[in-house]
Parts: structure tokens; C-alpha cells; sequence
């Protein structure tokens, strides 16, 4: 397998950072990471947008997903400056699909768009 692109490479990196629980507890480096625009579809099916996911993941007592664990994680270049990631993530017996895209903006690769889905029990799915 061939080595990813530098844009590839930067939005894993920065992907990767977002499941650490330190970056997730951290407005400051949350905001860092995250487009101005963003909008995320999560496993339940609810909408997020910057400040909710923000707001969400760094209450005193919103809730803690335990350590994500991410597999199969590849990247796309679609553009110089748009990069798609799919990868699963793994938490607390919860597994997800999840697709990223991430933009380069003048301070940097920022996640513009989140989306996860729930892993279904399915015979004739893809693997």
C-alpha cells in the first residue's frame, strides 16, 4: 500500500487528534480543528453544528464516550484543498462507520463534515 498524499496524511492526523479524549474535553482545540461551517450527522441520526458538538463534548457533564478506537481509515484527495476519509470506529461495544471531509483553510486542514453510522448486523454488507 502506497503512502498517503500530504493532504491525506494532515487530515488523518488531525482526525485522529478528535478521538483523543484531551482534544475532545478541549474547547480550544476543538475550535482549532473544526471548520467555522461544520455540520455533523452522528450515530443517532441528530444534526450537530460547530458550537453544539463544541458545547456537547466539553460540558462538565455531557456525556463521555470512552477511547474511540479507529480502523481501516483511508483517504481520498477530491481536491487541492478537499480531502474524504471513511474509516470505523470502535467504543464501549459501539461500532460505527464514519465518512470526514476535511477542507484547507488559511490556519490549516479543518473537519467540514462528519457523518457516522451505526454498524448493522447484515449478512450481504460489504466489508
Amino acid at each position: 500500500m502506497s503512502e498517503p498524499s500530504p493532504a491525506v496524511a494532515a487530515a488523518i492526523e488531525g482526525e485522529l487528534r478528535l478521538l483523543d479524549p484531551l482534544v475532545r474535553a478541549s474547547v480550544d482545540l476543538l475550535a482549532a480543528l473544526l471548520h467555522p461551517e461544520y455540520r455533523e450527522i452522528g450515530t443517532s441520526g441528530r444534526s450537530w453544528t460547530r458550537e453544539s458538538i463544541i458545547a456537547a463534548l466539553t460540558a462538565p457533564d455531557g456525556p463521555r464516550p470512552g477511547p474511540l478506537t479507529a480502523s481501516r481509515m483511508r483517504g481520498a484527495e477530491l481536491g487541492s484543498d478537499l480531502v474524504h476519509l471513511t474509516f470505523d470506529t470502535e467504543s464501549r461495544g459501539l461500532r460505527s462507520h464514519r465518512s470526514s471531509l476535511w477542507r484547507l483553510t488559511g490556519s490549516g486542514w479543518r473537519l467540514y463534515f462528519h457523518q457516522a453510522t451505526p454498524f448493522v448486523d447484515d449478512p450481504f454488507a460489504e466489508v
